[in-house]
């Protein structure tokens, strides 16, 4: 009978507390907390899923260029002003500013005037016969235009210049003669050289300006005097058989008008013994005499005429 009661409607708001019980406001909170636990593991997912995707074959990977690595540049140091080193001061010099410079130094320090003569290599005959050429011609060029070239005004002119060559050749001479150079053929080159630019020196009006000139002959002469005598020792003067210089003496006589003669009977005195009889005349301007052994066996005519011996001497 109880059973069949009527149980009476539910108010509505009791449903609204229900809503909004502590119990039910304690556990809202867990489904926003799962939803977003379920959101993270997808996000993990997925990108777990990209990365292990190929990058070749997406275009967000597409492998890029390393950049170029450039080397570091040195540091400079900082440009400033500074002399220049020995070696590239003496390349800007010229010869006659080096030759000045060196001459300056000897000077404040004459210790090294030996250091220096020998270290520097010895003259050759041909440098230095260039060196009297350029004396000569700078006497040459300091006579005056016009007038008489042998006066008096013309020689005081140049007489400074005449001054200056004739004593380099003085100086020059000594160091191609023996004992310092033991050479006869080129103590004789640089005395033939010498003995031509003796010839070519103007000779004056004046006699007393000649005095020079007739000087450096004798020098000149006595050093062909001591060349061939030096010669003559070594070997019988073989030495002098050579060059034509016989024929080159003597014509240097002819030249200086018999100024050399004693120098061409030196010659002819160390070539004796290769001259036959008749032989002991003076050298004619040739040098040679037709009936020395030297000039038969130059021709080709030595023994022509001798008996023709045969058997046992």
């Amino acid at each position: 009978m109880n059973s069949l009661v009527a149980t009476p409607p539910v108010p509505p708001h009791f449903y609204e507390h229900t809503r909004l019980s502590p119990s039910r406001s304690m556990s809202t909170p867990s489904q926003p907390s799962s939803s977003r636990k379920r959101k993270a593991e997808d996000d993990s997912n997925d990108h777990d899923i990209r990365m292990s995707a190929s990058p070749t074959g997406s275009p967000a990977f597409a492998p890029r260029p390393l950049p170029t690595v450039r080397p570091s540049k040195r540091a400079r140091p900082a440009v400033s002003g500074r002399p220049l080193t020995l070696p590239r001061l003496l390349e800007t010099l010229d010869t006659e500013t080096l030759r000045s410079v060196l001459r300056s130094v000897c000077e404040r320090h004459p210790e090294l005037n030996d250091e220096i003569v020998h270290t520097a290599p010895r003259p050759s005959v041909a440098s230095t016969l260039q060196v009297l050429s350029n004396y000569q011609s700078a006497l040459q060029a300091a006579f005056p235009l016009g007038g008489n070239p042998s006066s008096d005004y013309a020689y005081n002119r140049v007489r400074q210049h005449l001054h200056n060559l004739l004593e380099a050749l003085s100086d020059f001479t000594p160091h191609f003669l023996p004992p310092h150079e033991s050479q006869a053929s080129t103590s004789l080159s640089y005395l033939d050289g010498a003995t031509e630019i003796i010839h070519n020196l103007p000779r004056w009006s004046t006699p007393q300006n000649n005095i020079e000139k007739e000087s450096a002959y004798e020098e000149i002469c006595k050093a062909w005097v001591l060349v061939i005598r030096e010669a003559g020792k070594r070997g019988g003067g073989i030495q002098l058989q050579y060059g034509g210089w016989d024929q080159k003496l003597a014509k240097h006589n002819q030249t200086s008008g018999g100024k050399l003669q004693a120098a061409v009977d030196e010659l002819r005195s160390s070539l004796g013994w290769m001259n036959g009889p008749g032989a002991q005349g003076h050298l004619g301007p040739s040098g040679g005499d037709p009936g020395s052994i030297r000039e038969q066996l130059l021709s080709g005519t030595y023994g022509l005429g001798l008996p023709l011996k045969v058997g046992p001497w």
